[in-house]
């Protein structure tokens, strides 16, 4: 696999890997990182082709996807530690 080039965008890190013919789609914001695969297709065959690919919209979604995925680690955290809340170390 190797990086074909990247897309630039103010928040978000996002690199277009080639690996067999195939491109990928990595988009990474802090913590979190998104990969979006594309099989062999005769309409996907450079890098300029996957730039117009990643337009606005596909943006958009990628952003509501980090922020979906951000709430669900938070919450997944917090339900984890409500139980710990509160409780402290016996003390003898």
């Amino acid at each position: 696999m190797r990086i074909v080039g990247e897309i630039p965008h103010p928040i978000i890190k996002i690199t277009v890997f080639k690996n067999d013919g195939k491109f990928s789609i990595k988009a990474e914001s802090g913590l979190m990182e998104q990969i979006y695969k594309f099989r062999d297709d005769e309409r996907l065959q450079s890098f300029e082709d996957i730039q117009k690919l990643v337009d606005e919209v596909f943006i958009k979604k990628i952003e509501e996807n980090i922020t979906n995925m951000y709430e669900a680690k938070h919450e997944a955290i917090h339900r984890h530690l409500a139980h710990e809340v509160g409780e402290f170390e016996k003390i003898l």
